[in-house]
């Protein structure tokens, strides 16, 4: 398992952790996250208390999302902690002072960004892993994968490439590498 999906199976044991109602789980996230959350709001004219004030607002949006069932976490836990809490930070600090009115834009649009970034990120890692899965496989599954779905052969012309009998014996060992695949990729 990679150094990132361990971080993020950790943030999912926190996540199920706080799910199950545990107390240490939160007490981890307080932990782990808190002071991140705290230098940002103490370097952009805040106090210790205003962090703490903000990361309990924080912990609360993260609580309700999970309790509503349909929290998936697409990102690492702190990330989303940081910028929930950085965007409350900036709405109290606009409620404070009407010139922060641009810097409140300037975080949506960072947020937006940051969202981008993960996704992309989270793909990038999923198409990797799916291309060294792939390498993994051997021959002839490597190539009637890429044959089928890359270079869109029929089923008939993959016969025909290979020297199976027909068409539905080609399609049953393109399944069954579909399957060695599937294996391949979910053992990372």
């Amino acid at each position: 398992m990679s150094r990132n999906q361990t971080l993020l199976q950790e943030d999912q044991d926190l996540i199920d952790g706080i799910t199950n109602g545990s107390t240490e789980s939160l007490r981890i996230v307080y932990k782990e996250h808190f002071p991140l959350v705290a230098q940002y709001i103490i370097k952009n004219s805040g106090s210790e208390e205003d962090a703490k004030d903000v990361f309990q607002e924080a912990i609360i949006v993260l609580y309700d999302k999970i309790n509503k069932g349909d929290f998936i976490l697409s990102s690492r836990l702190q990330t989303y902690i940081y910028s929930v809490s950085r965007f409350i930070w900036l709405k109290k600090l606009n409620s404070n002072n009407p010139l922060t009115v641009a810097m409140h834009q300037e975080l949506e649009e960072t947020l937006a960004v940051e969202d981008d970034l993960q996704e992309s990120n989270t793909k990038e890692m999923q198409f990797h892993l799916m291309e060294e899965s792939l390498n993994l496989l051997g021959e002839p599954c490597q190539t009637i994968i890429k044959d089928f779905y890359i270079h869109d052969l029929s089923m008939q012309e993959i016969c025909e490439k290979f020297g199976y009998t027909n068409a539905n014996n080609a399609k049953t060992q393109k399944y069954k590498c579909l399957q060695r695949l599937k294996k391949l990729y979910f053992s990372y």
